[in-house]
């Protein structure tokens, strides 16, 4: 080819890539790996081979039985000189570049070096503590729940950082009834909320018998929020009146039992009031109030009112009815209704109390339920019979709504 004055000789990228097919061994087309050798387990670089060696040397062995066999083929002897002095080239370069690293490396290089496969974060790092308080107000049947911050969490975003915020359940009988949370906090591992949570309608079996879970979670706009930890506290651990602190590690989500019976999902709770009244003879039944109802509507809230009856009713005259408060899961209502009938005749009957969800233009949703009367058990059963042994007195409880009421049509 010929070339003009002052031009500049150009190459192909074929003759650039091409093997030189020159007699003598066949040399390997140098890769990015060359550039870039990985040295043994454990070893230090102490001697970087010069580039292309690395690969060079591993395939030098492949190489020269190759070279052995075109050699026959074509009647020359590999073992000529120049085939020599290349092997003797390649191994004294070999040795110059890993001689220095094939001694065994000291026993405390070797301690200090992490085992990067067998690391587990999860494993190796803490979720966060939680620091919060306790307060079981055993003369208005509630329980405070002060949040008061958390320290170290467990990074959940792209930045390093998490948007966390605290949940409340009781269990058994977990839903979303009895959920409880605090606000958000943006891009923060050391949260500070300062703020109190109050489960209203705590008796004191629900005391010996429940346990709180309190979980710490991470909030996401465009996908579902992320679990970081939770702690457990069973109610039995804490003394009336008495404000207990726990300062507490967050630990994995625990599973729960799904054994417990579903007919008794809990839906809320119904402050209710009983009174016989000797000078009208008759029973005084007073609808208080409602607290954690669950949500109906697709608002998140209800539109809740109550219904009252004294069973067995032959006549079908013993329903009253509240009314009706838009938008909320803790209506007041402070209604009463009148029941005229004999003392002796009570311990014969059974009061059943229903909330539900007001619809327009459709059916109204069945909220939740209780029986009060001789054939309930535990605070119901109590309740009745305080009553009885109680006339003309006031007797104010906490009751637990679930979904299924024995005896009762759900059909309003």
């Amino acid at each position: 080819m010929t070339l003009r004055k002052g031009e500049k000789p150009t190459i192909s990228i074929q003759e650039h890539m091409a093997i030189d097919v020159c007699p003598g061994p066949i040399q390997p087309i140098k890769q990015i790996s060359d550039y870039f050798p990985r040295y043994p387990r454990g070893l230090p670089p102490t001697a970087p081979p010069p580039p292309g060696l690395s690969r060079a040397g591993s395939l030098r062995s492949s190489s020269s039985s190759s070279t052995t066999a075109a050699a026959a083929g074509a009647g020359r002897s590999p073992e000529g000189p120049a085939a020599a002095r290349e092997e003797g080239r390649d191994e004294d370069e070999l040795d110059r570049a890993f001689g220095a690293a094939s001694a065994p490396p000291a026993a405390s290089k070797k301690e200090e070096e992490p085992d990067v496969e067998g690391y587990d974060s999860d494993d190796s790092t803490t979720l966060g503590t939680l620091d919060f308080s306790l307060l079981y107000d055993q003369e208005n049947n509630a329980l405070h729940c002060t949040i008061n911050k958390a320290k170290g969490l467990k990074p959940m975003d792209h930045n390093g950082l998490s948007d966390p915020y605290v949940k409340l359940h009781l269990l058994p009988g977990a839903s979303k009834a009895n959920k409880l949370r605090t606000k958000t906090l943006r891009n923060t591992l050391n949260p500070v909320w300062s703020e109190t949570l109050t489960y209203y309608g705590i008796t004191d079996e629900d005391m010996v018998r429940k346990t709180l879970r309190i979980s710490v979670c991470d909030e996401d706009k465009f996908r579902h929020n992320e679990f970081i930890g939770e702690t457990r506290i069973p109610l039995k651990k804490l003394k009336p009146n008495q404000t207990k602190n726990f300062y507490n590690c967050l630990e994995k989500q625990l599973p729960i039992d799904k054994t417990d019976d579903k007919s008794l999902e809990e839906r809320g709770r119904i402050m209710i009031s009983l009174k016989y009244s000797s000078q009208k003879c008759g029973l005084v039944v007073g609808i208080i109030r409602c607290a954690h109802l669950a949500a109906m509507d697709a608002n998140g809230f209800s539109d809740p009112y109550v219904k009252t009856y004294l069973k067995p009713d032959e006549n079908k005259k013993s329903k009253h009815k509240t009314t009706v408060k838009k938008k909320t899961l803790n209506p007041e209502f402070n209604e009463e209704f009148f029941y005229e009938i004999k003392y002796a005749d009570l311990s014969k009957k059974t009061l059943e109390v229903t909330v539900w969800d007001y619809d327009i233009g459709k059916s109204n949703d069945f909220i939740g339920g209780v029986s009060l009367g001789i054939n309930a058990n535990g605070e119901r059963l109590k309740h009745w019979f305080d009553c009885l042994k109680n006339k003309d007195k006031k007797i104010e409880r906490w009751h637990t709504l679930t979904n299924e009421l024995p005896g009762s049509g759900f059909n309003d």
